[in-house]
């Protein structure tokens, strides 16, 4: 086999799982922890050096030549010995495309989701299956739609919600989507049917830049060579939801291949005011050839998103009502993306992309006017019951990475060595008005006059990173990973009405983050790792634009100039070990601790049910906690489970605004002190999936997922009366049948026990006490608000496939 084809087959199979097994010629994609997926278990192979994969795969025959031609070959010729070889695992350790590392050699615990995993079990949202199956994953509805909640991994989050700390950073082909205004990822953009896999890389790998405070999200999506053919699929069911969605993939000639997808959902919600209509379109174009790959992919997003917020305990004898509405978020966006890669020999790839991206979110929000009653200057008492908040943030961002992998020797030990760049910029608007409003009897808003412009401000984000990373073979078993990356942020905040000025600043962060691990492989069936890593998140603009206690600001309104941030700085420890038990079973365990200095938290000046307040650094706070998974098959059954464990503590003693806290002082505020829990963040999650095949066209699937309690918001001391919010047990299932070759029946039930539970929590005041909870502003009560569970659902669907 020549070079030149070893080096296409590294680029077309090693990247499109973020996994490939070389087995004896044959390729077959698996998970990095393969318990994560609904299939049979796949060992890591013997330890081997990134260069050694290739050489592997080339030893064995060429392509999957069928037996019989494989025999006739060796029968018309001297007898050619055939070598069966180990398999090698590769996984990506970047953002950008490359070459990839051993899974051998990576000191991590990687989960890897791929798109036969997420289509097998039919949820409605990403976010819905990730925190279904995958330990330490979990997901709270703070804003009552299913496609915005708020996503936590080993206790740090990735919300759409302005004002949540945000820790993870999520990439989309290499380009990060956490928006530039907030850090916030928005779930429904993101192109479910489009995807190929999903990598969790946990820890604060700096190789993935800002923000990778917890963990990494890197997701890859299809290509019409490994993903040819297409398929139509229509479903509905409870509350109205119906859904449809089509896909096409293949080749033209020898080098080009495309994929184009595109669906719509009209769901009304299962509450009174969180209908939800999705429309999403992705698109494809790839040219390929033995050295060189170059993609072009577009798309675009339409989304109409209702909220029904929190609500308090006492209207929790009915679950669906809402608290005040409407609550409304519509969402658009439109990206393209140049991505490729080249080999310029058999060690030396180079890879980049380059980006631009379009989005806009449109708010608005129903608020009770918490100054209800109070005297005004003039000496008035305040009767406005309530206001109507409208926001625009209308982002453009932009940017360009560059890669370059060197496969060799040092020291006469194999390396691979990375040195990468990359510059990201955004320009953001934002515009904010206020109406005044009264409530109706069901508790909606009536505006009252226009809307008056309250901020309308401008900001510009540059962020500029350069990062290396070096994997030395110090032995067969023992192997030495070193990275570091060296971010330089700026942002510019301005007044663009003219009547603000002092709205004005400009902020620069800059910091040098390392990182080291070190993996040893005794045997073909064990790896055990321990690594350390540090990661930067500078505040953004939202949060520098709103950091004075003296002057608190609203979600997201009311800009002002502010005492600056302090960057947060995450420190991370791990050790694990994964390996194979027998031919069908897979483990993983790890232990974690990651510490946060000048974590920033949103302080509220009027409780957690306010969204006056200001954004501060409050000191240092601990996510650590411990991780076991497993998978094994018994004939037709598979069985993956995992137990999580997370202590989120503060470890630093601070004061916050919390009269709704009935431990709070008479001026209303709270003390935190170290060791106090986190709120919103469950100690405890056990997961298990059955997988049972039938018969050869029908199977049938089961998630059991328990979830520990949680502290409120604005319960940060731990000490409220109200206590927790207490965990809960959901049982889901979901089954298919292959009616033909190309038709599917399939369905699906979530919550299969109509079980009550709440999944997030806040303390407030409710401004409803009257009868049938009418307003009754002038004695408002303090209460535990949550955000309610979705009761029992049923789906059913057909999908039909052809190539």
């Amino acid at each position: 086999m020549s070079m030149r084809f070893q080096a296409r087959r590294k680029r077309r199979f090693q990247r499109r799982a973020g996994i490939t097994l070389y087995f004896g010629g044959a390729l077959a994609a698996l998970s990095a922890n393969a318990w994560a997926q609904g299939e049979p278990a796949v060992a890591a192979s013997a330890p081997a050096s990134a260069s050694s994969a290739v050489p592997a795969a080339s030893a064995a025959p060429a392509a999957p030549t069928a037996a019989g031609d494989t025999a006739n070959n060796a029968a018309n010729t001297s007898t050619t010995p055939t070598t069966t070889l180990a398999p090698i695992v590769v996984v990506g350790t970047t953002p950008l495309l490359g070459i990839g590392t051993p899974l051998t050699q990576v000191p991590a615990n990687v989960q890897t989701v791929h798109a036969a995993d997420i289509q097998r079990q039919g949820r409605q949202t990403l976010t819905d299956y990730l925190a279904t199956n995958l330990p330490s994953v979990n997901i709270a509805d703070a804003q009552g739609n299913p496609y915005q909640m708020n996503l936590t991994y080993r206790g740090f989050t990735a919300s759409p919600l302005l004002g949540t700390p945000q820790g993870l950073s999520v990439f989309v082909d290499g380009v990060r989507v956490n928006e530039p205004f907030g850090d916030v990822v928005n779930w429904d953009l993101l192109p479910q049917q489009a995807i190929d896999t999903i990598q969790i890389i946990p820890g604060s790998n700096p190789t993935y830049g800002f923000n990778t405070l917890g963990g990494a999200l890197s997701i890859t999506t299809k290509n019409g060579k490994d993903n040819p053919g297409g398929e139509a699929e229509i479903s509905g069911g409870s509350w109205g939801r119906k859904a449809a969605q089509i896909e096409q993939g293949g080749t033209i000639g020898q080098n080009l291949d495309y994929y184009f997808t595109a669906n719509a959902a009209n769901d009304n919600g299962w509450a009174e005011q969180n209908e939800s209509r999705i429309r999403q379109v992705f698109g494809k174009l790839r040219y390929t050839d033995a050295d060189t790959t170059l993609s072009l992919s577009a798309g675009g997003a339409d989304n109409d998103l209702h909220g029904t917020q929190t609500i308090p305990r006492s209207f929790l004898g009915n679950p669906k009502q809402p608290y005040t509405y409407p609550d409304q978020n519509q969402n658009t966006v439109g990206y393209l993306t140049l991505s490729g890669d080249h080999y310029f020999n058999d060690h030396v790839e180079l890879s980049g992309n380059a980006y631009y991206r379009h989005f806009r979110n449109t708010n608005t929000s129903s608020n009770v006017n918490e100054d209800y009653g109070s005297v005004e200057d003039d000496g008035d008492v305040d009767t406005l019951q309530a206001t109507n908040e409208r926001s625009t943030v209308t982002t453009d961002s932009y940017g360009a990475s560059l890669q370059l992998t060197l496969l060799g020797k040092l020291g006469g030990m194999e390396n691979q060595f990375i040195a990468g760049m990359a510059v990201d910029a955004a320009d953001s608007s934002f515009t904010q008005s206020s109406q005044d409003a009264a409530f109706t009897a069901s508790r909606a808003t009536i505006g009252i006059g226009d809307y008056e412009q309250q901020t309308y401000a401008k900001t510009h984000n540059t962020n500029y990173g350069i990062y290396l990373s070096d994997t030395l073979s110090l032995t067969p078993h023992w192997s030495l990973t070193l990275a570091g990356r060296y971010n330089w942020a700026e942002a510019t905040i301005g007044d663009a009405s003219g009547v603000q000025p002092q709205l004005d600043g400009h902020h620069t962060f800059s910091r040098f983050n390392p990182a080291v691990g070190i993996n040893w492989n005794p045997t073909p069936a064990l790896t055990a790792y321990a690594t350390y890593n540090e990661g930067m998140r500078s505040p953004t603009a939202i949060e520098l634009a709103c950091a004075d206690p003296a002057a608190p600001c609203s979600l997201p309104n009311d800009f002002i100039s502010d005492p600056p941030l302090q960057p947060v700085i995450s420190k991370t420890y791990e050790v694990g070990a994964r390996g194979k038990i027998g031919s069908a079973t897979t483990w993983s365990a790890a232990a974690y601790s990651t510490t946060l200095d000048n974590d920033i938290q949103f302080i509220s000046s009027n409780g957690a049910g306010s969204s006056q307040g200001f954004f501060q650094n409050v000191g240092r706070t601990r996510r650590q906690g411990v991780e076991l998974a497993g998978q094994t098959k018994y004939g037709p059954v598979t069985v993956t489970g995992s137990y999580s464990y997370v202590d989120a503590t503060y470890q630093s003693s601070w004061t916050e605004s919390s009269p709704s806290n009935s431990s709070a002082d008479a001026d209303g505020n709270i003390t935190v002190k170290p060791g106090d829990h986190i709120p919103g963040i469950p100690a405890t999650t056990v997961k298990l999936r059955l997988d049972y095949a039938a018969t050869a066209k029908w199977r049938i699937g089961t998630n059991l997922t328990w979830r520990g309690s949680v502290y409120a918001q604005g319960d940060e001391n731990n000490q409220d009366v109200n206590g927790r919010i207490s965990g809960y047990l959901l049982i889901d299932m979901d089954t298919a049948y292959q009616v033909t070759k190309q038709l599917q029946v399939f369905a699906s039930v979530t919550n299969l026990l109509d079980k009550r539970y709440a999944s997030f929590g806040a303390l407030g005041q409710n401004f409803f006490t009257g009868p049938n909870n009418t307003f009754n502003g002038a004695n408002p009560v303090n209460e535990q608000f949550v955000g309610p569970g979705a009761p029992r659902g049923f789906w059913v669907g057909l999908r039909y496939a052809w190539k």
